[in-house]
C-alpha cells in the first residue's frame, strides 16, 4: 500500500492484565489509550482483569468475535513468573502468529534495558481477522511497543506496507 493513502482510524481495545492495578493506577493501559487516540484511532473498549486463564480467555474471545474491533492490545502478564499467563491464553486463540512482532519488540527493548529483555514474552497474532498484541506491563515497554512498532504498522499511510493494508484479506481461505 503506498505511503500516501488516507489515514484509516481503527477500533482498538486495550486490556490490562494485573492482579494489583486499578484503572486509576494503570499507567501502562492509559499510555496506550492516550497514544492510540492521539494517533486518530478509536478506543473500542478497555478492561483491567486479573491473571486468570478463564477470565482472560473469555475477554479475548469476546473482542475477537466483535466485528467492530480490529485490534486488541494487552499489557501485562508476559513475564516468566507463575502468574504471567497472557501468552498461554492468547496463543491457542491465534489463527496465525506474527513471530516478528515479539522479535522486533525485544530488539527495540534491548536498546533500553539490555539483556533484561529476555524476560519479555511479547507476541502478536491474528484471530478471526483481529490483530492481537501482548506487551509487557511496564509503561516503558508499552511506549516502546507503540512508538516503535504499532504506531506505524496500524497506519495505512506507512510504507512500503502495514497491517492496515491487508486487513480485508485476513479471513481469506
Amino acid at each position: 500500500m503506498p505511503a500516501d493513502n488516507d489515514f484509516i482510524p481503527l477500533n482498538i481495545a486495550i486490556l490490562t492484565v494485573s492482579d494489583s492495578r486499578t484503572l486509576e493506577t494503570d499507567t501502562s493501559g492509559q499510555l496506550l489509550v492516550d497514544r492510540l487516540t492521539e494517533a486518530g484511532h478509536r478506543l473500542a473498549d478497555r478492561a483491567l482483569l486479573p491473571d486468570d486463564r478463564a477470565i482472560l480467555t473469555e475477554q479475548f474471545k469476546k473482542w475477537i468475535d466483535d466485528d467492530d474491533i480490529q485490534v486488541v492490545i494487552s499489557t501485562g502478564g508476559t513475564g516468566l513468573t507463575g502468574r504471567d499467563i497472557t501468552p498461554e491464553v492468547l496463543t491457542p486463540l491465534f489463527d496465525k502468529e506474527i513471530p516478528g512482532f515479539g522479535e522486533l519488540f525485544r530488539m527495540i527493548s534491548f536498546k533500553f534495558i539490555g539483556t533484561s529483555t529476555l524476560q519479555s514474552r511479547a507476541l502478536g497474532g491474528i484471530a478471526n481477522g483481529t490483530y492481537l498484541f501482548a506487551l509487557p506491563g511496564s509503561t516503558g515497554a508499552c511506549k516502546d511497543g507503540w512508538d516503535n512498532i504499532l504506531q506505524e504498522q496500524l497506519d495505512a499511510r506507512h510504507g512500503p506496507c502495514n497491517f492496515v493494508g491487508i486487513m480485508g484479506r485476513l479471513k481469506e481461505q
